[in-house]
C-alpha cells in the first residue's frame, strides 16, 4: 500500500473560496468516513480472509493510530468544507476503548454522525454511544442461518449475539437501524428472502450489497456476484416492490419499498451499476491517511502534517486541493484485470 506525503505530491489547484468543495467530474464533498482502527474480531471472508489475517498479521500500534483529538480536529475542518455526515468504520470500529468519548467530541460539530458495525459488541455500547451523540447504527449481517453465518465471519459467532445488538441499538433510540447484507452467490444468495422477510414490517431498513473486490485479499470474480437487480426480482415476485427517490443527492443505496406498506429495502450495485458519478465521500484511514476511492491504490498522508504542526487553515488547503484533483471513477471503468489490481484493503480504509 503506498501512501503518498500530501507536500511532496501537490499539484496546484484554485483555492477554496465557500460553497460546495467540487471535484474534477463535479462532486461535491458531503460525506467522510473515518476508520478508527485496523482491528476486527471477525475474519469475514470477504473482508478479512483468515488465511492473510492471521495471529501473526502486523496490525498498527497504537501510536501510529490517529488519537481521538487527532480525529476531532480533522473532523471539524472537514465540516468547514462542507461534510454533512460522519460515518465512523474500522476494522471493527468497537473493538477500540471508548469510542462513545470520540462520539461526544465529534457530537459537538453540525453533522449526522454514524456508525458501522458487525454487531457483536453493540448489545453492551449501544445505550452509550447514543448517549455520546449518535444519530444512527448500521450492523453487517450477511445471514439470520446460524451455520451460514458463522461460516461467513470465521469467528464462529451466532446470529443471536448480532440480533441482541440491534435490539439494544433500536432501544436506545439509534433507528432505524440499517442492517447490510453482503450477497456471494452460492454461499448465501439463498438467504436473500428470509432476510427480507425478518425484517419486514421491523421499521429498520435491510440493504443488499453486491460483492466487491475491495482489497487484493478475497479472491473475488464476477461469477460471485448477485446483480442487484436479481436481488429486486427475487423479493419483488414474493412481496411486490417499488422504487422511492433517494434521501439525499449521492445516497448509495437504492431505495425500494413494499407495496403492502411494510418498510422499504436498499440495494447497494458497486459493481453492476456504478454510482461513480454521484460519488461525494472521502475516507480517512485509521492512521491519518486521506482515500478519495474505497478502490484506491494510494492515500494521502494527512498525519505528517497534522504532527507536523501545520494549522487548521493549512490543513484545510490540502483537503481540499485532494479533493478537488480527485478524478476516480474505479466501478464505471472495473474490469477482470484492473480487479486483480493490488488496492488498500476494507478492513484499513473502512467500508
Amino acid at each position: 500500500m503506498k501512501v503518498i506525503p500530501i507536500q511532496a505530491a501537490r499539484v496546484p489547484a484554485a483555492p477554496f473560496a465557500g460553497g460546495p468543495l467540487t471535484d474534477t467530474r463535479g462532486r461535491w464533498l458531503r460525506d467522510l468516513r473515518i476508520s478508527v482502527t485496523d482491528r476486527c474480531n471477525f475474519r469475514c471472508v470477504y473482508c478479512m480472509p483468515r488465511e492473510v489475517f492471521d495471529a501473526n498479521h502486523p496490525f498498527l500500534p497504537h501510536s501510529q493510530i490517529l488519537s481521538f483529538e487527532e480525529i476531532a480536529r480533522l473532523a471539524r475542518v472537514f465540516v468547514g468544507l462542507g461534510v454533512k455526515k460522519i460515518r465512523l468504520t474500522g476494522g471493527e470500529p468497537l473493538v477500540r476503548k471508548q469510542v462513545p468519548r470520540l462520539v461526544a467530541m465529534l457530537a459537538e460539530l453540525p453533522v449526522e454522525i454514524t456508525l458501522t458495525t458487525n454487531g457483536s459488541l453493540l448489545a453492551r455500547q449501544a445505550q452509550a454511544l447514543a448517549d455520546a451523540g449518535l444519530d444512527r447504527v448500521t450492523v453487517s449481517l450477511d445471514s439470520l442461518d446460524d451455520a451460514t453465518f458463522r461460516a461467513m465471519n470465521d469467528a464462529d459467532y451466532p446470529v443471536a449475539k448480532v440480533l441482541e445488538g440491534i435490539e439494544a441499538a433500536a432501544a436506545a433510540s439509534l433507528a432505524p437501524v440499517k442492517i447490510n447484507m453482503v450477497v456471494k452467490r452460492a454461499t448465501n444468495d439463498h438467504h436473500i428472502l428470509p432476510m427480507a422477510e425478518h425484517w419486514r414490517g421491523s421499521g429498520h431498513i435491510v440493504r443488499f450489497i453486491e460483492y466487491m473486490d475491495v482489497g487484493s485479499t478475497n479472491g473475488w470474480r464476477m461469477d460471485d456476484v448477485v446483480p442487484s437487480s436479481e436481488v429486486v426480482r427475487r423479493i419483488s415476485e414474493r412481496w411486490p416492490l417499488e422504487p422511492i427517490d433517494p434521501n439525499y443527492p449521492g445516497e448509495v443505496a437504492e431505495r425500494w419499498r413494499y407495496r403492502d406498506g411494510a418498510g422499504e429495502i436498499g440495494v447497494i450495485s458497486s459493481v453492476t451499476q456504478a454510482f461513480c458519478a454521484s460519488c461525494n465521500r472521502m475516507r480517512l484511514s485509521t492512521e491519518g491517511s486521506l482515500f478519495t476511492c474505497l478502490f484506491a491504490q494510494s492515500g494521502h498522508d494527512l498525519k505528517r502534517l497534522l504532527r507536523g504542526g501545520a494549522s487548521d487553515e493549512e490543513l484545510r488547503a490540502e483537503i481540499a486541493a485532494v479533493w478537488q484533483r480527485r478524478d476516480d471513477r474505479y466501478s464505471e471503468i472495473r474490469t477482470a484485470e484492473t480487479a486483480k489490481q493490488r488496492k488498500i484493503e476494507m478492513s484499513y480504509i473502512g467500508g
